[in-house]
C-alpha cells in the first residue's frame, strides 16, 4: 500500500523564476522518478527514483538527485514567496513524475496549502486516482500529458498502456481545478492528424460529460537536454529511435524525430477549435 505521508524524498532541482509551468512567477520542484520510458524526454536524469541509481559519470553534479527534507524545502521555499505575490505565483510540483514519491508529495503539498500557496501539478497521468484524489483536490492547476492516443503507439513509444492516462483525465476534470492536457507534439511520433484529431474528440466527450474545465497546450518538440545521456552514459534519444525503426514497421517512421512547424501546430490548433477545444499556452 502506497504511504500516506512521508517528510523526505530525491529532487533534481528546485527551479525558481519559472513561468512556464503555470500562472505568475513560480518555484518548480522537479522530483525525481518516472513510471514511463519516452524514447524523447529531455531530462532522462529525473528517471531515476534516487541518487544512489542514477548511472552518471564522475564530474556531473549537475545531473545528481538532491535528498531533502520536507523542512528544507520549505525553507527554500520560504524565501521565494515574495516574488509569487501579486501575480497569482507559487508552487508546481513536476518531475520525471512527481506523483512517484506520492508519500513525499502529499507532505509537500498539505504543508504548502495550509500556507496557502497556488500550487500546480504537472503529471504524466500514470497513478491511481483514489490515491491521489486527496492531493489533486488541493491544486490550483493541473497539468496532465497525453503523448499518444492509439494505445498501441503509446505503448511503443512510452513503455506503458495509456489507459489509465485517460481515466485519470476523466476523473481529474471533475474536480475544482482546471485541467491542461498537453501533448509534445514530435514529428516521427505522434504529429498526424488522425492523433490530434482523436485527442481533441476524446476531449470534447470528457468536457461534455460534466462541469469539466478542459483545455489543450501543444508543446513543440525540442533537443534540449541531449548532452545529458552522453553525461550519464545511455543512448540518446535518436539512437532509440533508429533502434525502434529497424524493430517495428507498425507505423511510418521519419529519418529521426523533429521539431514541428509552426504551420502544422496551425492546423492541429484549427483541429482543436473544430471540437470545441480551447487552446492555451504557458510558454
Amino acid at each position: 500500500m502506497t504511504e500516506m505521508v512521508r517528510n523526505d524524498g530525491y529532487i533534481m532541482q528546485m527551479q525558481n523564476f519559472s513561468v512556464n509551468d503555470g500562472d505568475g512567477i513560480r518555484t518548480t520542484i522537479f522530483m525525481c522518478g518516472c513510471p514511463l520510458s519516452c524514447i524523447w524526454c529531455c531530462n532522462p536524469e529525473n528517471a531515476y527514483h534516487s541518487d544512489a541509481e542514477i548511472p552518471h559519470h564522475t564530474g556531473q553534479a549537475a545531473l545528481k538527485a538532491h535528498h531533502m527534507t520536507l523542512d528544507e524545502v520549505d525553507q527554500k521555499i520560504s524565501r521565494q514567496a515574495l516574488f509569487y505575490r501579486g501575480n497569482g505565483g507559487g508552487i508546481t510540483f513536476s518531475g520525471g513524475e512527481a506523483t512517484v514519491q506520492q508519500g513525499f508529495l502529499r507532505a509537500m503539498v498539505n504543508r504548502f496549502y495550509d500556507k496557502g500557496y497556488d500550487l500546480s501539478l504537472e503529471t504524466c497521468g500514470v497513478f491511481s486516482f483514489d490515491e491521489m484524489k486527496d492531493i489533486l483536490q488541493k491544486m490550483n492547476l493541473i497539468f496532465m500529458d497525453l503523448k499518444l492516443f492509439d494505445d498501441s503507439l503509446h505503448r511503443f513509444f512510452t513503455g506503458a498502456s495509456n489507459d489509465v492516462i485517460l481515466e485519470n483525465i476523466r476523473q481529474t476534470a471533475l474536480l475544482p481545478a482546471p485541467v491542461v492536457v498537453r501533448i509534445p507534439v514530435i514529428v516521427g511520433v505522434n504529429a498526424f492528424d488522425e492523433n490530434i484529431d482523436a485527442t481533441c474528440a476524446f476531449l470534447e466527450d470528457v468536457q461534455a460529460s460534466g462541469p469539466a474545465s478542459v483545455s489543450l497546450e501543444l508543446l513543440p518538440y525540442h533537443r534540449y537536454g541531449m548532452d545529458k545521456y552522453a553525461a550519464l552514459g545511455i543512448p540518446d534519444p535518436d539512437v532509440r529511435y533508429e533502434r525502434l525503426k529497424k524493430q517495428e514497421k507498425m507505423f511510418s517512421f521519419a529519418e529521426r524525430m523533429e521539431i514541428p512547424s509552426e504551420e502544422l501546430l496551425e492546423k492541429y490548433r484549427e483541429i482543436a477549435a473544430a471540437h470545441q477545444i480551447r487552446i492555451v499556452s504557458y510558454r
